[in-house]
């Protein structure tokens, strides 16, 4: 694309905004410059108010994205996103929401699921414009990421990688080569050229401190709940919950 440098591109990335990370918007956005990441994705599950925060701190190197559960299970990334997306609408209905604010449909993770993970990986690659067949926290086990590798290429989709990171450290571990991009038009054109690259998996026991850290927020959130009568909150703050029922 008229010889401009390729970029190294994390898709998938998470703040404290999420229930289950503590990398706060400016810790994001300094451990990728620290990374040499030229462009990260801040896909929050459920929200999108720390790509915004991230994103103010840094317009050029974050995308506003959003990890969002489906009704039946299936993960879906929006990237390029304006709005907030609900969690828990059928996966169609997602990625229609997704497409109609002009934003990249992405399927993360398709085979790292303890359940059902052939069909909701089929529901997600049904959908989806690419494949993040590297992500970094999959990586500890390998077959989650060559299955989604086997399948992106039996599909000629295109193929990317993220770090899934919830932890500052964890950024950078995995990462997207991809032609440098200014536009979402230019990025999906971008895609045919990506690259993914693993440069360290992150261990099973992030895992357990990504649940830890959900469950003491869980237990704080009903601890002040209690506090103030029961009484609904009218905003989602950094870390709340979002529950969604699998059908």
């Amino acid at each position: 694309m008229d010889g401009r440098a390729d970029l190294r591109v994390d898709l998938h990335s998470h703040t404290c905004w999420s229930p289950d990370a503590a990398t706060t918007p400016a810790d994001l956005v300094e451990r990728a410059a620290e990374a040499g990441l030229d462009r990260v994705a801040v896909t929050d599950h459920g929200e999108i108010a720390g790509a915004f925060e991230a994103r103010a701190l840094d317009p050029e190197r974050i995308i506003v994205g959003e990890e969002i559960r489906c009704r039946c299970g299936t993960e879906l990334i929006g990237l390029f996103l304006v709005e907030r997306i609900p969690m828990g609408l059928d996966a169609r209905e997602v990625a229609e929401r997704i497409a109609d604010q002009g934003g990249v449909v992405y399927a993360p993770h398709p085979y790292a699921y303890p359940r059902r993970a052939l069909a909701r990986a089929r529901r997600a690659l049904d959908l989806a414009e690419a494949v993040e067949v590297v992500n970094a926290r999959a990586a500890f086990f390998p077959p989650w990421n060559r299955m989604a590798g086997r399948r992106a290429g039996e599909l000629g989709m295109p193929t990317c990688a993220g770090s899934d990171a919830h932890f500052p450290h964890e950024l950078g571990h995995a990462f997207s080569v991809i032609p440098a991009f200014r536009s979402v038009a230019e990025f999906r054109e971008a895609l045919a050229g990506s690259r993914p690259v693993l440069r360290r998996a992150t261990g099973p026991w992030m895992h357990v401190a990504s649940m830890a850290l959900k469950a003491g927020r869980k237990v704080e959130a009903r601890v002040r709940a209690g506090g103030a009568g029961g009484g609904r909150r009218s905003a989602r703050r950094p870390g709340s919950l979002e529950v969604v029922e699998e059908t």
